[in-house]
């Protein structure tokens, strides 16, 4: 149909995961906007128009996930194997409250819990693996829809076990070589690979005589660093590792770069010129 037929559009705001056997609410609008109050969980927002002849397929749009990753101090998980404890303190009497944990929107897993303990243990958690987990608070707590009565409480990240990753950063290069100094550059660790929190780089290098520099510590938000004290003509091999609490984890492959005797080496350029 074409859009000037359109007698209005109709929207359904979907909680993931949403626990209940039934549908959510269909909301019948005239104007090609809506506002809609949701928590921090995820949602899918599935929108038709209808005329005369009838209802268009529907656009899915999935609500991107809040750019704050953890609410700190709201939420404490503490890990019993394969189990987690999860605890909180309310900040007012709440009727129930909603916890989503999964490793992301395709993997949540959802509680009404209805005591006011302030507390819950999850389980079958996989080691190694990032899990999300979102405490909000309801002022309904019989299988509806969330949505007008949810408020997220408290975000946070975990990881049952840790491990150490399972490659160094990618893409490591040299750049700005002189007698005595070079930068070096990669990229981050990818989450998937890290297997734990990552704290940090360690980067280490060695000259053509084989001699070891000390192992030079970064914080993890670091992607680049500044050899310095270098000698001048003189190879040397740079390999970078990532670490967790549980250690550190493998060297990336050697990069190899050789410093000038005269300084920064620049590309000559001879220009010839016709009259």
């Amino acid at each position: 149909a074409q859009s000037e037929n359109i007698l209005g559009y109709f929207v359904n705001v979907e909680r993931i995961p949403n626990s209940c056997s039934h549908p959510p609410n269909r909301i019948s609008l005239k104007d090609r906007k809506i506002l809609v109050n949701v928590s921090m969980a995820y949602y899918r927002v599935n929108i038709s128009a209808y005329n005369e002849a009838g209802e268009s397929p529907q656009a899915v749009y999935i609500v991107p996930e809040v750019s704050v990753t953890d609410l700190p101090g709201q939420i404490h998980v503490k890990s019993q194997g394969t189990n987690a404890v999860i605890t909180w303190t309310p900040e007012y009497n709440s009727k129930c409250f909603v916890v989503d944990w999964g490793t992301g929107k395709d993997d949540m897993h959802m509680k009404i819990i209805t005591t006011a303990t302030g507390n819950f243990t999850l389980d079958n958690f996989q080691p190694y693996k990032l899990y999300k987990i979102m405490v909000h608070t309801s002022a309904v707590c019989q299988c509806e829809s969330f949505i007008r009565h949810e408020k997220t409480f408290g975000v946070t990240h975990f990881y049952s076990v840790e491990g150490v990753p399972r490659t160094g950063p990618a893409n490591v290069t040299i750049l700005n070589i002189t007698k005595h100094s070079a930068l070096v550059k990669w990229t981050e660790i990818a989450a998937e690979d890290r297997f734990g929190f990552l704290q940090g780089y360690r980067i280490s290098y060695t000259d053509s005589s084989r001699k070891k520099s000390p192992a030079v510590t970064l914080n993890a938000s670091t992607t680049s660093y500044h050899l310095t004290g270098l000698k001048e003509k003189t190879t040397y091999r740079v390999q970078i590792s990532g670490f967790t609490n549980a250690g550190e984890g493998p060297l990336t492959l050697s990069q190899s770069f050789s410093t000038p005797k005269y300084g920064i080496v620049e590309p000559l350029c001879i220009c010839i010129t016709q009259h």
